[in-house]
């Protein structure tokens, strides 16, 4: 299957398998992700990411990539797609530098062992999509999600039939979140503007630039 996005900026997508979207809202932007398969079913990942107080009024932006556009790095027994960041010298697809965020999808035969120390200053979470595995001495099945903190080592080992997850890991931005809805603010004032600002036709005051491949 695959997703059709459109946006209140003009931009239109086909997001197929494997790929990825990358879109910041910031000052807003009114959005549809239509899924588009005729049977079967399709999974996928929406994650929402902070962005400092400073950047929340910054011009939208939104980036599509194919998935033979993503860069792979080849472990001994298994591989990571590097969609934001860097991982093995290799840097991700998506550029973002309000964020910094790492964004891996890492795939493990049965038995290999993943390991990556985080940086000091970097939270992360893994979540476990395919197969099994054990983390920091935990089993972690499928659909499993195991959050870590500043300066720990990510170290997991697959179970018997190999798994397959997410590792994403930021900086803590150390300001107060305030959400409701659809927004994400630092302040219920500001999410009160954000409210009547939608209603009023004003949310969408910036073109939005589309890049990807």
């Amino acid at each position: 299957g695959h997703m059709e996005h459109r946006d209140s900026m003009g931009n239109r997508g086909d997001l197929k398998a494997g790929g990825v979207q990358w879109m910041k809202a910031a000052s807003g932007v009114i959005h549809s992700e239509m899924p588009q398969q005729t049977d079967g079913l399709m999974r996928g990942f929406q994650l929402w990411i902070n962005l400092p107080a400073r950047d929340k009024m910054s011009d939208p932006a939104y980036q599509e990539f194919s998935s033979a556009a993503i860069p792979e790095v080849a472990l001994d027994a298994g591989r990571v797609r590097v969609l934001a960041g860097e991982f093995g010298g290799v840097r991700g697809v998506i550029e973002d530098s309000a964020t910094d965020v790492l964004y891996l999808d890492v795939t493990l035969a049965a038995a290999a062992r993943f390991s990556l120390p985080l940086s000091g200053t970097r939270n992360a979470f893994v979540y476990v999509f395919e197969g099994a595995a054990r983390l920091a001495g935990q089993e972690l099945q499928t659909h499993n999600l195991a959050v870590l903190g500043t300066g720990d080592t990510v170290d997991i080992v697959a179970g018997e039939e190999g798994a397959r997850f997410i590792l994403v890991a930021g900086r803590p931005i150390g300001e107060p979140v305030v959400q409701y809805g659809p927004f994400v603010m630092n302040t219920r004032e500001e999410i009160e503007q954000a409210f009547a600002d939608y209603r009023d036709d004003r949310l969408v005051r910036a073109r939005a630039a589309m890049t990807g491949h």
